[in-house]
């Protein structure tokens, strides 16, 4: 299932937006000009993961010395705190604690996607008028779920 989340120019870095697709929730993050999308349900107690915190990785080399490292690249759990990477949905908490669903997130050029759509039938969605071709130049940020 494809979901279009937005226009690229809708989703600034640094923001989330959560969609639905299906009956999933899953939350779509944009860390500078890279994009994420995670499922919005925490696998310890069901909490809405994706209105957690982001952060980036803290690396130590010995007790009291740490830096921080790069991009925010965590996510943390605004129930409990579990964390979680958003790009693997792996989880921090130990061995076999389960990972939650981490999904592909593509830039695509608007009339791609509407082109797309005619292919499988489907109507190309609202920026297309109906008795006119419409030709979309900005690019949409798009979900794979």
């Amino acid at each position: 299932m494809r979901v279009v989340v937005s226009a690229l120019s809708d989703f600034p870095p640094g923001d989330r937006k959560i969609v639905r697709a299906g009956m999933r929730e899953i939350g779509v993050f944009r860390i500078g000009d890279r994009f994420y999308a995670i499922r919005n349900r925490c696998p310890h107690q069901g909490g809405p993961l994706c209105m957690g915190r982001v952060a980036p990785w803290a690396r130590s080399s010995g007790p009291g010395d740490f830096n921080i490292e790069g991009e925010p690249a965590l996510l943390a759990c605004p129930w409990h705190g579990w964390e979680y990477e958003l790009s693997t949905g792996q989880s921090f908490l130990g061995p076999g604690e389960p990972a939650v669903k981490a999904y592909d997130v593509l830039v695509e050029k608007g009339d791609a996607i509407v082109q797309e759509g005619k292919r499988h039938g489907r109507e190309p969605g609202p920026y297309v008028a109906e008795t006119f071709p419409v030709y979309v130049e900005e690019d949409y940020v798009v979900l794979d779920a």
